[in-house]
């Protein structure tokens, strides 16, 4: 018999997991507070094609029975932002950083499963990155537009995603069978200072390799300039050959570590 889940449950789950996650495996604490959200299965979700890319999984495509999307975020540490900042390639912690919040988000996608399984329910996960196809560089399965429809953020004209924590962080996602009906934590149409017609651009600046403008994201450019920094970087060697990792225009924004203008 099934027992009740809801969005707090699983929020509990995620605080407790993340902040237990660095003496359980003494991996660096590198994380401030994740957040999460919940979404219904609906018709909201048929857009995904459209606004992500056109061979995009629906949710039920993952399960056929599923009845919510759960998308989580991972903010990192003012401390490994502040040490990216500097320069025109990232530092070795932020690749590090990199690999440690995806090996968390795996493991804690398989503790959110067994937890579901525990109470009746399924659950269907994807990896926490390179799940993306490497011609269009487009993902068949987008945490950022997973976490768009949920209302767990926005997209910056950096093509990163702005949630209430900032944007210098990791998402994870997945689905279940369980019904959590939605808990949004964003409800504004931008949380852009320059998409709601204020100055910024800082992230336009940023960018060492002008991938980035008011137009979007050249992201041939960007994934060239990734792959250069794990082949020149010296440093680099010590990391997988599947991080690529850059972000120079998630650092020391005003979008950074919150929403533009509010508190934290």
């Amino acid at each position: 018999m099934n027992q009740p889940v809801t969005p707090e449950h699983l929020r509990h789950l995620l605080e407790a997991y993340v902040k237990n996650y660095s003496e359980s495996t003494g991996e660096q604490n590198i994380w401030r507070n994740p957040l999460l959200v919940t979404a219904r299965v609906d018709k909201r979700f048929d857009i995904l094609p459209r606004i992500a890319a056109d061979n995009h999984l629906l949710p039920t495509e993952l399960l056929p029975s599923a009845r919510s999307v759960v998308v989580f975020f991972i903010p990192f540490a003012k401390n490994i932002a502040i040490e990216n900042h500097r320069g025109k390639r990232p530092c070795l912690n932020w690749g590090l950083a990199y690999e440690s919040t995806n090996r968390l988000i795996n493991t804690l996608c398989r503790e959110f499963n067994v937890y579901l399984e525990k109470m009746g329910f399924q659950a269907a996960l994807v990896p926490a990155t390179h799940n993306f196809d490497h011609t269009t560089l487009l993902s068949r399965w987008s945490h950022k537009h997973l976490g768009y429809i949920a209302n767990l953020g926005r997209f910056g004209v950096n093509a990163q995603f702005i949630t209430p924590s900032g944007c210098a962080g990791r998402l994870g996602s997945f689905v279940t069978n369980a019904d959590l009906g939605d808990s949004p934590l964003v409800n504004e149409k931008e949380l852009c200072l320059h998409k709601n017609g204020k100055k910024c651009l800082v992230c336009v600046d940023r960018c060492p390799v002008r991938a980035v403008s008011v137009s979007g994201i050249d992201r041939q450019r960007c994934w060239n300039r990734l792959r250069s920094n794990h082949t020149e970087i010296d440093a680099f060697k010590v990391l997988e050959d599947t991080t690529d990792v850059c972000g120079k225009c998630q650092v020391l924004l005003p979008c950074s570590l919150k929403i533009p203008g509010g508190e934290g």
